[in-house]
């Protein structure tokens, strides 16, 4: 896999070690980068089934009234 350098914030690091429990800079930030990652990917799959559940409701017709 191809490996990316950035630069970061001394500060912003160190909190993300602390509050992953993490004492590697790179370690620290990878997970944090990856639960982003999984957390859009959770959240896309709720959307599409809600979604999915509207269009279903607003495809079968309607009962004319009166």
């Amino acid at each position: 896999m191809a490996k990316v350098t950035v630069e970061l914030d001394a500060e912003l690091v160190v909190e993300v070690m602390v509050l992953a429990g993490v004492g590697n800079p790179q370690d620290a930030v990878e997970l944090v980068v990856r639960d982003y990652i999984q957390r859009g990917h959770r959240t896309e799959a709720r959307t599409a089934t809600r979604d999915e559940a509207l269009r279903t409701i607003d495809i079968k017709p309607r009962l004319q009234e009166g």
